[in-house]
């Protein structure tokens, strides 16, 4: 399994970023994505999930109504859309299927929300 983030960057507060995250080496329409977070000194925490066909996304409430999450099943790719961003959304973002088969996470990319 191979997870490639991409798409970070050092944004103002209010901006907007859009990550996206290259799936290989397992069959990924069949599983829904997920998408993780951790800051500095603090434990990583889930963003948000949605399933293998689109169908269905669910939020962290502190990210509700601000991030969209989205996948292309013909480019085995996830995407987190980031709106309003705020300074506690500075971290390192990671996506990962869900199931026990994916042991692994990729390198992540990094968000800086700072004026």
């Amino acid at each position: 399994v191979q997870l490639v983030e991409s798409g970070g960057g050092l944004v103002q507060p209010g901006g907007s970023l859009r990550l996206s995250c290259a799936a290989s080496g397992f069959t990924f329409n069949i599983y829904a994505m997920n998408w993780y977070r951790q800051a500095p000194g603090k434990e990583r925490e889930w963003v948000a999930t949605i399933t293998n066909t689109g169908g269905r996304a669910d939020y962290a409430d502190s990210v509700k109504g601000r991030f969209t999450i989205s996948r292309d099943n013909a480019k085995n790719t996830v995407y987190l859309q980031m709106n309003s961003l705020r300074p506690e959304g500075s971290a390192v973002y990671y996506c990962k299927p869900t199931g026990s088969f994916c042991k692994n996470w990729g390198q992540g990319t990094q968000v800086t929300v700072s004026s």
